[in-house]
């Protein structure tokens, strides 16, 4: 395999492992690790990651490679302004669905917060989008940051290493996208910051 092969396989590895429906399982990890939540019994802190890892990765992932799928597309294919918006309604109704079970079940209202978080940058991506592709990869990843900087002001806790990390990542899948050509640096660039401010307002005030 030549080395702009592997370079082109490594990119589209990336873009799969870190899908732009991680951001709620990412703060549910983050809350259960850093507040007062990780008190809570093991089992129902499963269960709460197992309902927002069913309704925020799993069903928009098999809906939208269905929805793919049926139009006989690729993912190159998919990724085209003009197709991205049913995959935006169908995250974007998963995502609602899941903070109405939620709020049903009384859970705390730090975990739905962090639902209404990602709901906020999924629908601002797919405003913009009717106008200008940005890239939701990033949004996710700069959801984490945001997110991280809310919680580390409610809970008072040092984000620093988190942080690196995050960037360290947000650089990696920003870099796999353009090479992939799904995106421009502005593109990225844009995303990530769209998912930095409405993650942190997300989290902060909703």
């Amino acid at each position: 395999m030549s080395r702009e092969k592997t370079i082109i396989y490594l990119s589209r590895v990336v873009s799969m492992v870190f899908t732009p429906f991680y951001l709620p399982l990412m703060g549910l990890i983050l809350l259960f690790t850093f507040s007062y939540l990780a008190l809570l019994p093991i089992d129902y802190r499963l269960q709460v990651i197992a309902i927002i890892y069913l309704f925020t990765i799993l069903l928009p992932t098999l809906l939208i490679h269905f929805y793919r799928r049926y139009h006989g597309w690729t993912l190159i294919e998919l990724g085209q302004r003009e197709r991205r918006m049913v995959p935006y309604v169908v995250s974007i109704v998963c995502y609602l669905s899941c903070v109405w079970l939620l709020r049903y079940m009384n859970v705390f209202h730090f975990v739905s917060s962090i639902l209404m978080a990602a709901l906020l940058v999924q629908i601002v991506c797919a405003v913009i989008n009717v106008w200008w592709k940005v890239s939701t990869h990033t949004a996710a990843i700069g959801g984490v940051a945001g997110a991280l900087f809310a919680f580390s002001e409610i809970f008072g806790f040092n984000p620093v290493w988190w942080l690196c990390v995050v960037f360290v990542v947000g650089g990696v899948m920003g870099s796999a996208r353009m090479i992939l050509r799904q995106h421009s640096l502005a593109q990225v660039v844009a995303g990530f910051y769209i998912g930095l401010v409405c993650a942190a307002l997300g989290v902060l005030f909703l």
